[in-house]
């Protein structure tokens, strides 16, 4: 069968195993990066042409030159498929799509896999249970908002990923001084109401609008906690047959549905309240979890997000059948941790039950297996008590939270 043109587009160091299966069905691939990225150890053996986007600040580019440069490339190469690896370039993806009219995700559905605004909205239309929100264009809106829902609260970036930028507040008085210091990035926040509860995360594979793969962890370290207060991230995968998977399960299909993602890997985010037990849409992707989750979730169910998802673009681009293996039925867990030492001794936390070291600079990082789901749990503690007794390095949050 005759081979396609991928182009695949990142600001960051990811999507090694995208790109080498890409390859290996036959594919020709195109990468699109950051320059000062360049000498990471990027899958040279899969790639046909590498192009280099300077940046701005972290993650963006001049978008008129990426357009210009992509004007230049579709001269002399059709390209069949543009794929963005990472969060931050979901919308240059959709940039250029809509520009050519290639095949794919366009500006209007990438809004609701990366607007928090957006996703919000579609949920709340879909029947979709939401942390009350409210946008933050308008100061009566604002003080509405306040008077209606009780504090605390919690400024998001409609665009960022993870916990980036979230500003958790406590009274109307640093509300407004809040957005006021937001000048005229005003508009690129939400406000929301600040639910406590455990948080959780489904990682799932779409095939023609039909999901075919589901896993389902807990954060023991919610994203938020971890980014403002530092610490060690954990996570933990869900039993199959348990009442939290079955419940995420249902909420993640119904999501899915609603928003409209066709093709590909999908990171969905959900908070079940303290106070009322209830499941919350927090947010959604549309591109494989950050923070080494597919490492998580290939311990667990043996299977490799990053390779299914280009199993899933190569067969739509072919028209050709598509079927995931079934999982298997492993538990596993994840820690992360930012380490005093640039290349940390694993000595003592050797176990049978590690199935992988995570290799990183100043990081600690290991994914555990087991059958016996209290195995996990207990390794995850014992780890994260190690850690912060001789290794942990603290590194204040960008945006400093202001309670």
């Amino acid at each position: 069968m005759k081979e396609k043109t991928i182009v695949c587009i990142s600001c960051y160091y990811k999507g090694y195993d995208f790109m080498d299966e890409m390859k290996k069905l036959g594919n020709k691939i195109i990468l699109i990066t950051s320059e000062k990225i360049k000498d990471k150890n990027w899958p040279w053996h899969a790639i046909d042409e590498v192009y280099y986007m300077s940046e701005k600040e972290p993650s963006v580019w001049d978008l008129d030159h990426l357009v210009q440069g992509f004007s230049h490339l579709l001269k002399r190469c059709k390209i069949d498929v543009v794929i963005a690896l990472d969060d931050y370039d979901v919308e240059k993806a959709a940039l250029i799509r809509e520009t050519f009219r290639i095949p794919g995700m366009g500006q209007t559905t990438h809004r609701y896999f990366r607007d928090k605004l957006a996703m919000r909205q579609m949920a709340k239309d879909s029947q979709i249970e939401v942390p009350e929100y409210s946008s933050i264009f308008n100061d009566e809106t604002v003080e509405e908002f306040a008077d209606k829902v009780s504090p605390p609260w919690v400024l998001k970036p409609r665009s960022e990923a993870s916990a980036t930028g979230i500003i958790k507040i406590t009274s109307k008085e640093e509300l407004f001084k809040a957005i006021d210091n937001l000048v005229d990035k005003r508009h690129h926040f939400l406000l929301e109401s600040f639910k406590p509860g455990d948080v959780f995360h489904v990682d799932s594979l779409v095939y023609n609008s039909e999901i075919v793969f589901v896993s389902a962890s807990q954060y023991l370290s919610p994203p938020m906690e971890v980014s403002h207060e530092g610490g060690v991230f954990r996570s933990k995968t869900l039993g199959f047959s348990t009442a939290e998977f079955k419940a995420l399960e249902q909420a993640n299909h119904k999501v899915m549905k609603s928003f409209g993602l066709k093709n590909g890997a999908t990171h969905t985010e959900f908070i079940r309240g303290k106070e009322d037990g209830k499941w919350y849409f927090l947010e959604t992707s549309s591109r494989v979890g950050g923070a080494h989750i597919p490492d998580l979730v290939e311990a667990s169910t043996g299977t490799n997000l990053w390779r299914e998802w280009a199993r899933i673009e190569n067969a739509w681009l072919k028209n050709t059948d598509y079927k995931v293996a079934k999982p298997t039925e492993f538990f596993a867990g994840l820690i992360i941790c930012l380490s005093k030492n640039k290349t940390p001794d694993y000595a003592e936390f050797k176990r049978e039950e590690v199935y992988k070291i995570l290799p990183m600079d100043y990081h600690i990082g290991l994914v555990y297996k087991s059958t016996d789901e209290e195995v996990i749990q207990q390794l995850l503690d014992e780890t994260a008590n190690k850690i912060r007794e001789h290794y942990i390095s603290i590194m204040p949050p960008k945006t400093k939270p202001t309670s």
